[in-house]
């Protein structure tokens, strides 16, 4: 009782103005994380009056409030406004911000309407939230998430904490790698997920407050200056509107367990079934036994969960496939070759990519060489990253052939009077043991700045072949008994990676892996700044004793 009044007492919301440049950052996060965990607990234990009372204790908390404001004015989209075209930019806006977060009286503007080009030509619809929605969203996802997280399906990986793609890859990988392993499987894609799922089933199921989640499902949307319903589906473009999807998506993978278990017993004999499922997002794989199991019993299945949420498959998505002919899954391609699996980046993925770095060598073709590369190399970095985990050499070898021809068109472009010979000594330079490296020297400046004198196009065959190791399925960033298991697994992939060089690598561990401003762990997936600030206590050297490393969304408190 003492301790439920000593954490009212901590996260209790404060009237007054409010220093945001003085706020305790590390003891926010505490509060925050203390609730979140009393709330994996009840979850496990099925004790849901005693979630909704921790729910909205975190809501109504300072602490809670405070992460949720710099959460949405820390992110890619802070400057990014609603219909009310209103930020939060400066420290006395996101403070009156944050003490303008109440239930009462809240009601959420209309969505602002904008739409992305998709692969297949079409156009996605996108609602983008107030500043303030979004807050309210963070704010209430805070106590949503640790239920989530919870309850999940044990191989869901989209748009969860901790999750990657990697990992679901990886899952497919054991599923149908071995001999005896499933050799069908029903690749299943959700037509408009976002946009279809039932109001109803929502307010019915999610376990969050009602009210709040009705006034979010309902607050239509902007376009051209008039304004539409939402009668079902909830936005692209809010907070929010992950978590709901995949709560929605839960529990296929049990109901399948269940109705089809490992083992079952016909007429005396042993049948496996081998039915199992991965999921990203709303895309998903099914593996059975056979082409007849998925197609009468296991899709019958799969369709009325969906339309109890009023959800439907899409037929053109949705097939029945043998492993012997492959899939492409998440942008990688999965198929036995002579019974051994193989993944590898698919046909579809590097072809999108080779055309976003021509496309990006046609912009910037009057763009000095030193441009170029800035533009090409995290691009091509993060394409390389991506697909590092699979068999991937010969495809990357591939691809750096492809570019460099398209460079050295650009570099002829440039130069139509210029001979062959004079274009590639002016632009390509031997490098080890290449002798056509398209690079450029640094200034002495320069060069003293970044410890290198040369800049060279990033080559993907240079990455090395790592193969991932998956996520424990059972995995819980929210429950303190896997913390350790977390904190382990984000020291080895640093250690690993070595994340932006040696340089970093030693400050990230002379640190302890902890940002010196909320004192929480820098992972690998946030972006960092590395720069001169108060704290000199970091640091081997006397010129690196004021370089540290920050959570970006920290380096702008500091």
């Amino acid at each position: 009782m003492n301790a439920n009044i000593e954490m009212m007492h901590v996260c209790a919301p404060s009237d007054r103005s409010v220093n945001w440049n003085s706020i305790d950052w590390n003891q926010c996060h505490e509060n925050v994380r203390k609730l979140q965990a009393r709330i994996v607990k009840a979850t496990k234990e099925g004790r849901w009056g005693k979630v909704k009372v921790l729910q909205r204790l975190l809501t109504t908390s300072f602490s809670g409030k405070a992460l949720a404001v710099k959460r949405v004015t820390s992110n890619k989209g802070k400057n990014t406004p609603g219909v009310d075209r209103e930020i939060w930019s400066t420290p006395e806006a996101k403070s009156k911000g944050m003490l303008s977060l109440r239930r009462r009286g809240y009601h959420p503007a209309p969505l602002r309407r904008i739409y992305i080009p998709k692969s297949n030509g079409k156009r996605r619809p996108l609602g983008i939230p107030t500043i303030h929605d979004r807050a309210m969203q963070a704010l209430y996802l805070l106590a949503l998430d640790p239920v989530a997280e919870t309850t999940a399906d044990l191989n869901s990986y989209g748009f969860r904490p901790r999750r990657s793609t990697a990992d679901a890859i990886e899952q497919c990988f054991k599923a149908l790698a071995q001999t005896n392993r499933a050799q069908w499987l029903l690749e299943g894609d959700i037509r408009g997920c976002f946009d279809n799922i039932s109001h109803d089933w929502l307010v019915a199921n999610i376990p969050m407050d009602k009210v709040i989640l009705r006034k979010w499902l309902n607050a239509g949307y902007m376009e051209s200056k008039a304004w539409f319903a939402t009668r079902e589906g909830t936005p692209q473009g809010g907070i929010i509107s992950p978590v709901l999807a995949n709560m929605t998506l839960d529990g296929l993978e049990s109901l399948l367990a269940k109705q089809f278990p490992r083992e079952l017993k016909r007429g005396g004999k042993r049948h496996y079934l081998k039915v199992n499922m991965v999921r990203y997002a709303d895309d998903f794989i099914i593996t059975g036994s056979s082409r007849e199991l998925l197609e009468q019993e296991v899709l019958p299945l799969v369709v009325a969960f969906m339309n109890e949420r009023g959800l439907e498959l899409s037929p053109e998505k949705t097939v029945i496939t043998h492993i012997d002919q492959g899939f492409d899954f998440l942008g990688q391609n999965v198929r036995k070759y002579n019974g051994k699996l193989l993944i590898k980046p698919s046909q579809k993925n590097v072809k999108a990519f080779l055309q976003k770095v021509r496309g990006l060598i046609k912009k910037y073709r009057m763009a000095p060489q030193q441009r170029m590369l800035e533009i090409l190399n995290p691009v091509i970095r993060g394409w390389a990253n991506y697909h590092r985990h699979v068999v991937s050499k010969e495809t990357f070898s591939k691809v750096d052939h492809l570019i460099w021809r398209a460079l050295w068109n650009w570099a002829r472009f440039r130069h139509p009077n210029k001979g062959r010979r004079w274009v590639m000594r002016r632009y390509f330079h031997p490098v080890g043991s290449r002798n056509q490296v398209f690079g450029v020297a640094l200034s002495e400046e320069e060069a003293e700045k970044k410890g290198r004198t040369r800049t060279n196009l990033v080559h993907a065959s240079d990455l090395a072949i790592r193969r991932h190791r998956k996520l424990e399925s059972q995995a819980n960033p929210y429950d303190p008994d896997w913390s350790g298991y977390f904190a382990e697994r984000l020291r080895s992939k640093m250690l690993q990676t070595r994340k932006g060089g040696q340089k970093v690598l030693s400050l990230w561990l002379d640190q302890h892996g902890v940002c010196p401003v909320c004192q929480q762990a820098l992972n690998l997936d946030e972006w960092w700044c590395s720069r001169h600030t108060k704290f000199r206590d970091v640091g081997n050297s006397d010129d690196e004793a004021s370089l540290v490393l920050l959570h970006k969304s920290c380096s702008l408190l500091t």
